[in-house]
């Protein structure tokens, strides 16, 4: 039997890969009463995003704000190289990049050290053109405009005139929310998020990156539709409900 704490955990990760936890399956799952799983939501509902319903508990959609960039670089490390790996993986040979803001593309590109693909990489995150000053194989074009320090890059009216010189072959596009029943992707700041729409009108492909937990979470700022987007990069499987929304669109969910 698990100590509590480890019950604990345990749930919350099913409610974050599964939107959703039923008491009858989580007393036969971890060998308790039902009346300590219904005690552990209780716990759980005090400094968690649930909300307890009749028989279980659902994930609760959560408005999240900006922390900085910097900030996020070092949380959820192993989803980040989940994602980052996948990524990887679709650039291909000759390929006109697009790396934004997002604390998981700095991730893609610490990975892409000894890249050997030659290819055209375009960000606006400062600390990524930075990562390739020893690789010839990679061509780095930094965006100029107005930089924010907070965020780490250049966003804003200037860089968006700059975005759209580019026709770039496939963006990977950072985000803050994906909300999959109201069809809209958002982000925290507004000027980054005009940014990101210039990305993704310029490029042929865009891929969205996300850790699972970004399906349940919204930006301030919306910036895009399902339909703008192709692909969803996350780190694990969404649960069925959101696989089943996704199916009815054209988006493909990488995992």
């Amino acid at each position: 039997m698990l100590f509590m704490e480890e019950r604990l955990e345990d749930i919350l990760y099913l409610l974050k890969r599964d939107g959703k936890v039923k008491v009858k399956e989580l007393s036969k799952r971890f060998n308790v009463s039902e009346g300590m799983i219904r005690k552990d939501l209780s716990k759980l509902e005090k400094y968690a995003n649930i909300k307890r319903t009749y028989g279980g508990a659902i994930l609760e959609r959560k408005i999240v704000h900006d922390e900085g960039t910097s900030s996020r670089v070092i949380k959820n490390l192993d989803e980040k190289q989940s994602i980052a790996k996948i990524v990887i993986d679709q650039i291909e040979e000759n390929d006109v990049i697009f790396l934004d803001i997002s604390s998981t593309n700095y991730m893609v590109s610490n990975m892409m050290g000894n890249f050997d693909k030659k290819i055209t990489l375009i960000t606006n995150m400062c600390r990524i053109a930075m990562d390739f000053d020893y690789n010839d194989n990679i061509d780095i074009i930094q965006i100029g405009g107005n930089y924010n320090k907070k965020l780490g890059g250049t966003v804003g009216a200037f860089s968006i005139e700059e975005i759209k010189k580019f026709k770039i072959d496939k963006a990977f596009i950072g985000v803050g929310g994906i909300n999959i029943e109201d069809d809209f992707i958002s982000n925290f700041n507004l000027d980054e998020a005009e940014t990101k729409k210039a990305i993704i009108k310029s490029s042929k492909i865009t891929y969205l990156l996300g850790d699972n937990e970004k399906f349940y979470k919204d930006g301030s700022y919306r910036f895009s539709k399902l339909d703008d987007i192709q692909y969803i990069i996350t780190d694990t499987k969404p649960n069925e409900e959101i696989l089943k929304s996704l199916s009815q669109t054209k988006v493909k969910v990488l995992y």
